[in-house]
């Protein structure tokens, strides 16, 4: 299952406070790039996950956002970097780019 533009447009739109961002598309989704520092995924079930590093990370976790992982061959969860935005930040711009600003600090 691919993205759709519409998808595309949505999460470009909901991060356009922070500005000159760039996109690649990857196994189906879409990485999202500021100042070349990939901050988030767009997965093509159309939910979006910020990338976390070190105390931010931590914070994501003991807010209770949920944690990208899935399954190796053999059954082994696997744990990425990155954590899914609340659907309450998805109808508030603002507060989505304050925390995906966050997210860039903690990973420059």
């Amino acid at each position: 299952m691919s993205i759709s533009q519409e998808q595309i447009d949505f999460a470009l739109e909901l991060f356009d406070e922070i500005g000159s961002l760039t996109t690649r598309k990857m196994m189906g989704g879409l990485c999202i790039y500021h100042g070349g520092t990939i901050f988030a995924i767009l997965h093509s079930d159309g939910t979006i996950w910020l990338k976390g590093q070190g105390a931010f990370a931590d914070e994501l976790t003991q807010a209770g956002w949920p944690r990208w992982s899935y399954q190796r061959d053999g059954g082994k969860e696997t744990f990425m970097p990155y954590w899914r935005l609340p659907d309450d930040l998805l109808d508030d711009a603002t507060a989505a780019c304050a925390w995906a600003n966050r997210a860039l600090a903690a990973l420059s």
